[in-house]
């Protein structure tokens, strides 16, 4: 099969009060399994796959869509975004991508 019409795929798993804005109840997780080209990064196929899912897409990005927003964690295969991955990392296929709704309060 060529590198051109290689598909790849990575899982988001979607977590707690962030699910109801994916089409959940808002506990527990959610699954979904995206497909992409080869060299795509991480910042293109999570803005592609959140625009299927208004609320989550809002609360996820600024207004400009260019930086995330502050209420929703980003892991990459359980690594916070930032660390070993960033929104310009090329995707290799297999990476779990975590949405993980951040909690507030005392």
């Amino acid at each position: 099969m060529s590198t051109a019409s290689q598909v790849l795929e990575v899982t988001f798993e979607v977590t707690t009060w962030v699910t109801k804005l994916a089409g959940g109840d808002g506990t527990g997780s959610r699954m979904f399994v995206e497909r992409f080209a080869p060299g795509d990064t991480l910042g293109q196929v999570l803005r592609r796959w959140s625009a299927r899912y208004p609320e989550l897409d809002a609360a996820l990005w600024t207004a400009s869509r260019t930086e995330l927003g502050e209420h929703i964690e980003v892991l990459v295969n359980d690594a916070v975004l930032g660390v070993a991955h960033h929104l310009d990392t090329r995707l290799d296929g297999g990476e779990r991508i975590t949405l993980l709704g951040q909690f507030m309060g005392g």
